[in-house]
């Protein structure tokens, strides 16, 4: 296996981790985001910890797939693939803050609670360090995102590195799911329509993964010009 292709390999791998690990997170974390009053309650904390696990696998895996990318997209634009890695580091570093706060709402629960305490107070700090998570979820894994995915699909549809079709995928996606998620930022509409929202964008991952894992980058295609220069050098020799 070429250079090349093991680079595809990896990062497909790393964005299938992105999308498996991501939905495994949110669904562990749902007793801790559905439950106002988590922290004076019985608690599920092993399952919220197990979700905090998987959401720091999205961490790696997310500033992974910019750095096995880097030396790829940067043929096409050096300053654009340098942006996305940077855009990639911000979408991480939000979403480790809204794991910190779900893991300090499992530490709350178990120190917190005493003969002495307010449950109300502590009710009230659980409710905005989800609070927190919920903006942290918003911004890095939907705002983001979306400018990361469109950076990036701008430059493997210029680079025809992968079929235009995915291509595409992303440069719809990725904005789509951004101005849908300020949209929820202002209120204009619900969660759910949002979901519905970034579809496209998780349509455009799935398939950019499973290109690459099982075809790999396209061959550049080759310039009119260094075939017209090889051809012209050929004749010459011969002659």
């Amino acid at each position: 296996m070429s250079s090349r292709s093991r680079t595809a390999t990896v990062a497909g791998v790393l964005f299938l981790i992105t999308e498996i690990a991501g939905i495994t997170g949110l669904a562990l974390y749902q007793p801790v985001l559905s439950n106002e009053n988590y922290v004076g309650g019985a608690g599920a904390d092993t399952r919220v910890l197990v979700g905090a696990f998987s959401e720091l696998i999205v961490v790696m895996a997310v500033i992974g797939t910019a750095v096995t990318l880097y030396p790829v997209i940067k043929r096409q634009n050096e300053g654009m693939a340098l942006a996305h890695v940077c855009g990639r580091l911000l979408e991480a570093a939000v979403i480790t803050v809204g794991i910190v706060s779900v893991v300090s709402i499992v530490t709350l629960r178990q120190d917190g609670v005493g003969p002495s305490t307010d449950d109300g107070a502590l009710a009230a700090v659980g409710q905005s360090l989800v609070a927190i998570h919920d903006w942290t979820f918003l911004l890095g894994s939907n705002v983001i995102l979306g400018v990361n995915s469109l950076l990036l699909a701008y430059l493997v549809y210029r680079s025809q590195a992968v079929p235009r079709i995915i291509a595409v995928l992303g440069l719809i996606g990725g904005p789509l799911v951004t101005t849908s998620a300020v949209a929820v930022m202002f209120g204009l509409y619900s969660p759910l329509d949002h979901a519905i929202a970034a579809l496209p964008v998780f349509a455009w991952e799935v398939s950019l993964a499973v290109h690459l894992i099982v075809k790999g980058f396209r061959s550049p295609p080759a310039n009119p010009r260094n075939t017209g220069s090889v051809a012209a050098t050929s004749t010459l020799s011969q002659a």
